[in-house]
Formats: C-alpha cells, structure tokens, sequence
C-alpha cells in the first residue's frame, strides 16, 4: 500500500492562536475563480467567474463558524491565498468537531472551504473537479514574516504574469 509523505508538523502546532498563511489550488491548476485585468499596472483589478464568487462568500463565513480573524486574502484565477488569525482565550480550547477530533483547526477550516465550495458548485456543476488535493500552508513566525506575507498577497495579482502557475498553463 502507497502512503502519502507528510508534509505537515503534528496537528497541535496548527490549533494553537497564531497567524497561518494558506494557499489553495484549483484542480489542474485551471484558471476558473477569476480574470487579472491590468496584470502588468500596479494595481490589477481582479474579476470573480461565479466559482470565485462563491469562494468569496464561504470565506466571509468562516470567521463567524470557527471564531478566527481572516486577516487577508485574495481570490487568483487557480488559486486562492488566506491569511489568517486563531487567537481564542485557552479555555475555549481548539475547535471540536465529533467526525474530526483528530484533524488540525486549519484543516478543519480548510477542510469547510473546500466542501461548501464544492458543493455548491454541484448544483449546476455536479461533476466539476473543484479543488486539488490538500493544501500549503505556512505558520507565520512573526511580525516581520506577517508583514512580508501580507506584501505578498497584496502584489500577487500584478504579478500574475509572471507567476509560475500562470505560465505552465500557455
């Protein structure tokens, strides 16, 4: 039997308070949760297809679901980066969940992204492949990496031209 390397630290690290930055990517890498308008200026303007306006709409979610800070975020044309904040008082302890005791906060919340996402694109797309598997995710270690996180996802759509993703779809 084939098992999956881990690319994660063990859970707990991702249920503590803390600032995690997350990216998720479309299926196939195809560009179907937005248009960049004005990449090569420096202030691109992003589109949302409907894919991306429902992305949109469960991100709005989240912060009242699982008590966290959604501190940045923005919606690329094949993919999505989060910036977040969990900081609860310690008594309140992680997010409880029966079905999922064992799984992290930030899968858990990554994890209510995907699913409500997909389906609601399964009522007029019942076979659409939405999400690739899993996530990236990245624990900010301070103010300094916030900062820099938050730089990033700023500028992320003027360089969209540029981007990685981007080119190995041409």
């Amino acid at each position: 039997m084939n098992y999956r390397k881990v690319h994660r630290l063990k859970p707990e690290y991702y249920s503590q308070n803390g600032s995690f930055f997350i990216t998720v990517c479309a299926r196939d890498r195809r560009c179907i949760f937005s248009d960049i308008v004005g990449a090569l200026h420096e202030a691109p303007v992003i589109l949302l297809k409907p894919y991306g306006q429902i992305v949109e709409s469960v991100i709005c979610q989240l912060p009242q679901k699982y008590d966290i800070k959604i501190d940045q975020y923005v919606i690329m044309p094949n993919h999505i980066h989060l910036l977040l904040s969990i900081d609860r008082p310690y008594e309140n302890g992680s997010i409880r969940e029966s079905t999922l005791q064992r799984r992290s906060d930030i899968s858990k919340i990554i994890g209510y992204l995907k699913m409500n996402v997909t389906k609601e694109i399964h009522r007029f797309a019942p076979t659409e492949k939405v999400f690739q598997r899993s996530f990236h995710d990245h624990i900010v270690r301070g103010q300094h990496d916030y900062e820099e996180i938050r730089d990033y996802i700023d500028k992320n759509p003027a360089k969209w031209l540029q981007d990685r993703f981007y080119s190995q779809l041409e």
